[in-house]
């Protein structure tokens, strides 16, 4: 049987404004306070950890990696309760592999207390009760651990699971992981880089473009990697 692995900042949720200014508030607080909408994006899809490893050497930041994540972790939090929206057509899809049977997982590089934040204030943790955080795994995408991880509880075969993912990094980790893809590119102008263009479904509009129905429809007729 098919299994179907979300991405969730992104993908599932409009969550990257709220990892924008929580990464803003962060990095500012340690003297960095030109940090622009332009700089994050190109962090898009790489774990939080990861990214705040790159931005404390970048700027030479004193404080640990650990206090600098946990600072960002509790202002993502705060923002995360408040104002975290699932998309509507991902919703539906949701909905419908759901009430289908199809088995499901998220994978995602936020913390595992951010994922559970986001799935109960959206609704989504009644539909999707798998979830891996890339906390608990060796390696963030674009190493494929987090969907290898996701595709062990489910009990599925690498190969017969497809990934749905909105950024370049977690493209790669599901190629990597042997599984196909459903690329929604959150910044459509990416969407020409080769981790989207190897896809097995590309919406090139990003969201715009997306059709519960039209990735429903692809999933029925490639029910394997």
């Amino acid at each position: 049987m098919i299994s179907v692995i979300f991405d969730l900042d992104g993908t599932l949720v409009d969550s990257e404004p709220n990892y924008y200014e929580s990464g803003r508030r962060t990095l500012a607080r340690h003297g960095v306070r030109d940090f622009t909408w332009e700089q994050h994006a190109r962090f898009i899809g790489i774990g939080t950890l990861e990214t705040l490893e790159i931005l404390r050497e970048r700027y030479a930041i004193e404080a640990p990696v650990e206090q600098l994540l946990a600072e960002q972790n509790a202002a993502y939090l705060e923002l995360a309760r408040t104002g975290t929206e699932a998309f509507p057509e991902m919703r539906k899809f949701v909905e419908r592999l759901h009430a289908e049977g199809i088995p499901m997982a998220v994978a995602s590089g936020s913390s595992r207390e951010a994922i559970d934040a986001v799935l109960a204030g959206t609704g989504l943790d009644a539909l999707l009760t798998t979830a891996v955080s890339a906390e608990e795994v060796a390696h963030g995408k674009p190493a494929p651990d987090v969907f290898l991880e996701a595709a062990r509880r489910l009990g599925a075969d690498p190969a017969d699971c497809v990934v749905v993912e909105d950024a370049a990094p977690g493209a790669r980790a599901a190629h990597a992981a042997g599984m196909s893809c459903v690329a929604i590119p959150y910044v459509p102008a990416t969407a020409h880089d080769p981790a989207f263009t190897g896809a097995g479904l590309l919406f090139r509009g990003g969201q715009r473009d997306f059709s519960a129905e039209a990735a429903y429809d692809w999933l029925c007729e490639h029910p394997a990697a």
